[in-house]
């Protein structure tokens, strides 16, 4: 089975022919498979196989809160940037995408499913879909806090590039932290992989650490490193899923598209 479709922001046209079967990983390739992680939770996790090319999909309501609360609607973008439009995030024949426009709307969504310590992993790709202006959307798969408490709560920013399709893999774990203080985070980052292809990236979250894989290989590890104005990395409450392409820059943006192939979250063993 291929697939074809046909996007367009202004004047950029982008013609992408992508075999749907291919998108599907060996198990070696994910962290689940290579460590045994078990059967996905169902109420987390998403396979994107309905929509079509002809006819996308709104996200499964039931597993995903909309970008500006509901069909048609939007929000502020990222620091104010552009809008965060429910419209941008579409599942188009069995793959989630995410559109950054010229102007600078873009997509996000909300897994409503949330839990203290467990396991996350998505395959993922992304890119540019007009010519290199030096605004680049930002892909991220996240860890966010139920609370929505932030800094307090923290943060967990698995994948987070500064430009789509990027040859390095980035993250930026945060610690949960007082609110008046500075950012306080690590960084990661592992070269050599092409994000404009299809890659599996997942997490692992413990009481003992927050450690990130790439095609089931570990690239990051960090635990502990509390002190007067933060917590231990590992010591926030419940978190949930987030896939955004946020925009830093504001309009005049360079177009992009992200797109999700699937998305598991797994339970810790008891």
């Amino acid at each position: 089975m291929r697939l074809q479709w046909l996007a367009s922001w202004g004047a950029a046209v982008l013609l992408v022919t992508t075999t749907v079967a291919a998108a599907a990983a060996p198990a070696v390739d994910t962290a689940a498979g290579r460590y045994g992680w078990g059967n996905p939770l169902p109420q987390g996790s998403d396979e994107f196989n309905y929509g079509s090319a002809q006819s996308p999909a709104v996200p499964d309501a039931a597993k995903w809160s909309l970008a500006g609360g509901g069909v048609g609607k939007c929000w502020p973008g990222h620091a104010g940037n552009g809008k965060r439009c429910e419209e941008n995030t579409r599942v188009v024949g069995g793959v989630l995408r995410q559109t950054g426009e010229s102007g600078g709307d873009s997509g996000w969504l909300a897994s409503k499913f949330g839990q203290r310590y467990g396991r996350w992993e998505a395959r993922v790709r992304s890119q540019a879909t007009s010519s290199d202006n030096g605004r680049q959307y930002h892909p991220l798969l996240i860890l966010w806090p139920d609370s929505n408490r932030w800094p307090e709560d923290g943060e967990y920013d698995y994948l987070e590039n500064s430009a789509p399709g990027e040859a390095c893999a980035e993250a930026f774990i945060h610690y949960p932290h007082k609110k008046d203080a500075s950012v306080q985070q690590e960084h990661a980052k592992k070269c050599g992989v092409d994000l404009s292809k299809w890659h599996n990236i997942a997490v692992e979250w413990t009481k003992d650490h927050v450690k990130g894989f790439v095609d089931g290989v570990e690239w990051f590890r960090f635990s502990g490193g509390a002190n007067s104005v933060r917590k231990c990395i590992q010591c926030a409450p419940s978190m949930h899923q987030t896939i955004q392409l946020d925009n830093f820059h504001g309009t005049n943006m360079q177009s992009a598209v992200y797109e999700v192939d699937w998305t598991r979250v797994y339970a810790l063993p008891a």
